[in-house]
This record gives C-alpha cells, sequence and structure tokens, in this order.
C-alpha cells in the first residue's frame, strides 16, 4: 500500500525533488547530442562546398584546341549553393562553443532559444540553396526539350557525379538542423 501524503494550504514538503534532477541528466544529453550533430553537420556542409566548389571538367571536341568545360561557377545557383553552404557550415563552427556552454549548464535557456532561432535560420538558407541545385541538377541528368535545355551528363559524367554527391551532402545537413531544432525545443520543453 502506498502511504498518500496530503499537503494543506500553507505547508511544505520536505522530501526531496527527484524530478528535477532526472530532468537535468536529459538535458545533459540532449546537450552532447547537440554537440555531437553539430560536428556532423560541419562535416556535411563543408563537404558539399568543397565538392560543389572545386567541380569542373574538360572535354575535347574534335582537335584539343577547341573545349568544352562545365564548371560550377557557370550556374548561379551552384555559387548560391556553395555560398549557403559555406555561411551554414561558418554558423555551426561558431555555434560550436554555445553548444558547449549547454553541456556544462544544461539549464541555459535563453542561449537555447537563440540557437533555435539561428538553426532555423540556417536550414532556410540550405533549403534555398540545396533546392535551387537540385533544379540545375535535374536538368542536367534529363533537360528539357522545350526549353532546349539538353541533358549533358552523358557527356560530362564526372560533373554531375560531383554536384549530385554534394546535394546529398547538403540535404544530410538540413536533415541534422531538423534534428537540432527538435532536441533544442525538447530541451526547452522539459524546463516547464
Amino acid at each position: 500500500m502506498t502511504k498518500d501524503v496530503v499537503i494543506e494550504h500553507g505547508e511544505s514538503s520536505k522530501a526531496p525533488l527527484v524530478a528535477p534532477v532526472a530532468a537535468g541528466g536529459v538535458s545533459r544529453a540532449v546537450s552532447v547530442a547537440d554537440v555531437f550533430l553539430r560536428f556532423l553537420a560541419i562535416v556535411a556542409t563543408i563537404g558539399s562546398a568543397v565538392s560543389m566548389g572545386t567541380t569542373n571538367q574538360t572535354l575535347p571536341f574534335f582537335t584539343q584546341f577547341i573545349q568544352f568545360e562545365a564548371k560550377y561557377s557557370d550556374l548561379p545557383s551552384f555559387t548560391f549553393f556553395v555560398a549557403a553552404n559555406a555561411v551554414a557550415c561558418t554558423y555551426l563552427v561558431l555555434s560550436i562553443p554555445l553548444s558547449i556552454v549547454h553541456v556544462v549548464r544544461p539549464s541555459a535557456r535563453y542561449s537555447r532559444l537563440v540557437l533555435v532561432f539561428f538553426d532555423a535560420a540556417m536550414l532556410a538558407l540550405l533549403t534555398a540553396g540545396a533546392s535551387a541545385a537540385a533544379a540545375i541538377v535535374y536538368l542536367a541528368h534529363k533537360g528539357n526539350v522545350r526549353a532546349n535545355w539538353f541533358a549533358i551528363c552523358q557527356q560530362f559524367d564526372s560533373f554531375c557525379e560531383r554536384i549530385s554527391g554534394s546535394l546529398i551532402g547538403s540535404f544530410a545537413a538540413m536533415v541534422l538542423l531538423i534534428v537540432l531544432i527538435f532536441l533544442s525545443a525538447l530541451a526547452l520543453a522539459r524546463r516547464h
């Protein structure tokens, strides 16, 4: 049988509080996961930016003097993609110290709100960059006969493989940012 304790108005209980200690342990685990996921997102964004930024392929046409070249900088969507990933990577590197503060002090609230805000902004930026690049990658693979845009991936296969791979890294970083936002929201919700 359990003993029911009734606390009258004005009384207080001297029993130790177990819930905040458990919540602190969960918050600390969420904070450690946050740091780890930020490192993974850094790797994904820098990998995407470097992979796209160093992509070019040259094909000879009849002679060595006439050549066709495909570079990422030929298309503004790819340039925006590289810039978006570079900005997101820089933000993630700068957010690591604040994320480490949450491991030490899991009860920090306002700094976690700042991270949620900027994580959402970086998610929007990465989504815009990856979406713009994905449209061009699709056209490079499939073409568009109505717009007289022919598929170039049969000729520039190395170029297309690298730009497709860089998209995968950027989409992975987007998923990681979504998880980071959910983890921060979870940590904030457990404090109320």
